[in-house]
């Protein structure tokens, strides 16, 4: 009978040293600084200016540096990018259609990379909610406009073979092999000639 009354309070002892034991991480928090953000309403400030450099958020495409290359609509893996290029247009050859589906668009950045002017590239914003798909669709040619391709400007061939001469690696030295006393008697035991490399002389001044 002592014994399974010993028992019965051992085993609330052990309870209460385990709920205690289990709630101690949690109490401590009672007294530390939250780090959760209350988003939306409770931001220090706006989200765009927490968000990360390098981020991936929503797509943008500055078309006074595009150039029409569709550099970015090849790399796309899943077609979310359509480009239309019209060459009769009331201004010559002009783009009718930059769209970007960013429902579709999985954030994988190699539309980004091959770009040569840097036009497209991603920002720091991301609270764009819609209530349809077509919603998400980024037109960045009016409906009806053309848009110019930007021409990179040329440069010059003097320019070029400036950078060309700076560019050139300067010439190594020439060295030449003569016999070396220090070294005839262990390479003769090896049965190997006895030289060593050292530098010109011409090449020294």
């Amino acid at each position: 009978m002592a014994s399974a009354v010993g028992q019965y309070f051992q085993n609330i002892r052990e309870s209460a040293a385990s709920i205690f034991e289990g709630l101690t991480i949690t109490l401590s928090h009672l007294v530390r600084k939250p780090v959760t953000i209350q988003y939306p309403d409770k931001t220090p400030r706006p989200i765009s200016e927490m968000m990360p450099e390098r981020s991936r958020s929503w797509l943008k495409v500055e078309m006074d540096t595009c150039t029409a290359c569709l550099m970015c609509e090849t790399s796309c893996p899943i077609d979310c990018i359509k480009i239309t290029v019209a060459k009769d247009s009331p201004k010559g050859k002009a783009m009718s259609q930059f769209d970007i589906d960013m429902a579709k668009c999985m954030y994988c950045g190699l539309c980004t990379e091959p770009c040569p002017t840097g036009a497209i590239h991603f920002i720091p914003e991301f609270e764009r909610a819609a209530y349809s798909l077509e919603e998400m669709i980024s037109h960045f040619v009016p409906e009806g406009d053309y848009v110019v391709p930007y021409k990179p400007p040329k440069k010059d061939k003097g320019d070029e073979a400036g950078a060309a001469a700076e560019e050139k690696p300067e010439p190594v030295p020439a060295v030449k092999q003569v016999e070396s006393p220090e070294l005839a008697t262990a390479t003769e035991k090896a049965g190997e000639p006895a030289v060593q490399d050292i530098p010109d002389k011409e090449t020294l001044h």
